[in-house]
């Protein structure tokens, strides 16, 4: 084969994976717009079996530092005293955006009882508070854009929940989870 016929060829090949990605993309859109009018891409199966991971359980809380939504510092030792669930988010993962209401209505349910956190490695402050408001998110909502909370917790797939006790031991942890499992959990951990 000629060296012209070899570049078209392999400029062929490149143009149909290309297309069989943007393909596959919409194919995974979800059917609503993120709150950017962007879709975002969803994940079939995500209340399936979750991504294998390191188990946390019976491991301390790391005493952290991240910023909030007004760029303060805020150690996450801050808020340690009663059962806390930790929620590892960001806009652009589906399963994320799903639980964040599920997050919001089991949070309101709770409060005073139970603390919620959302920690996001992702966004900046503007996408996530946004993103987080037009779900009904009214917990505090901490940055690692650093990503020093990630390299203390080793998280295999977003989203992650961690269940901490008042004493600050990680007692549980899942994937993406929903609202009846959340209140399930909180019920069988604390």
């Amino acid at each position: 084969m000629s060296r012209q016929r070899r570049r078209l060829a392999a400029a062929l090949a490149g143009a149909a994976a290309a297309v069989l990605t943007v393909g596959a993309v919409m194919a995974f859109a979800d059917d609503e717009p993120d709150v950017d009018g962007e879709f975002v891409l969803d994940e079939p199966g995500i209340y399936s079996e979750p991504i294998p991971t390191t188990d946390l359980s019976g491991d301390p809380l790391p005493d952290v530092e991240l910023l909030d939504a007004a760029g303060d510092t805020v150690s996450l030792a801050s808020f340690v005293g009663k059962p806390l669930v930790i929620n590892l988010w960001y806009s652009t993962c589906a399963p994320c955006a799903r639980e964040l209401r599920d997050f919001a209505e089991v949070d309101a349910e709770h409060a005073g009882h139970v603390q919620f956190v959302g920690i996001n490695p992702q966004d900046d402050v503007d996408t996530m508070l946004a993103f987080a408001e037009a779900r009904g998110v009214e917990y505090p909502l901490l940055l690692d854009s650093e990503l020093e909370f990630a390299s203390e917790v080793p998280i295999a797939a977003y989203p992650t929940t961690l269940f901490v006790s008042p004493e600050g031991r990680i007692v549980h942890q899942t994937n993406a989870i929903d609202a009846d499992q959340l209140r399930a959990t909180i019920d069988e951990v604390f």
